[in-house]
């Protein structure tokens, strides 16, 4: 297998690549390395830190062939990539909530629905499958706030314990979606570099399938 060029997600996913890049003995990373060089080259390949949301920019552009990433940035970019391999790590889901006491915890609403959001394409998706009438606001820090300052009447919202949802008196009314690691790849790296990319696919994949077997065991 010759050289890839491989992003990583900074933040919350990074522990769990390189622990899987490890167990599919693609490579073997510490995380830790990472917070002093953004850029690690290991077993002939190199690996690049980056903020998750700009993952799906490097790959598509060329400056790496292929990246692991979070669904949940998949929904909301525009930039053509290939999803390979689901990845089965960093469970969340996208989940509709209001506040205690709201008719829509109750199943009721009439009328236009005020929506705070990180996830604006996502969540247009949700509303127009259950047929919802919404106005979304789109917001870059603390959705949760939204309904406690009346900005909002919900919040559509990744969670993964629901401890933050509880916090600020959020009941969870429906699920929009589940977002897991995933492995992407640009159209050139697919074309000039298949074989290569498709081992690390094959290799990830059983990583991932083998790890969920162990978990559920």
């Amino acid at each position: 297998m010759s050289a890839l060029r491989v992003a990583l997600p900074g933040g919350i996913l990074l522990d769990g690549a390189c622990d899987l890049l490890a167990a599919a003995g693609i490579a073997r990373l510490d995380a830790r390395r990472f917070d002093s060089e953004l850029r690690v080259a290991d077993s002939g390949h190199a690996f690049v830190k980056v903020r998750p949301t700009d993952i799906p920019v490097y790959v598509e552009m060329g400056a790496c062939d292929c990246g692991i990433v979070g669904k949940d940035v998949l929904w909301e970019t525009r930039r053509e990539c290939y999803e390979l391999v689901d990845l089965r790590f960093g469970e969340c889901r996208l989940v509709l909530a209001a506040p205690r006491g709201s008719p829509l915890v109750d199943g009721k609403w009439t009328g236009t629905l005020r929506v705070a959001t990180k996830y604006p394409h996502a969540a247009a998706r949700f509303f127009d499958e259950v047929g919802t009438t919404v106005e979304l606001i789109r917001l870059h820090g603390s959705v949760e706030l939204a309904p406690a300052t009346r900005l909002a009447d919900a919040v559509l919202d990744i969670t993964a314990t629901g401890r933050t949802l509880a916090a600020n008196d959020l009941i969870e009314v429906a699920e929009a979606g589940v977002s897991t690691a995933r492995l992407i790849a640009n159209v050139a790296a697919l074309k000039t570099r298949s074989d290569d990319v498709n081992m690390v696919a094959a290799a990830l994949r059983r990583a991932a399938a083998t790890r969920a077997v162990q978990g559920a065991a």
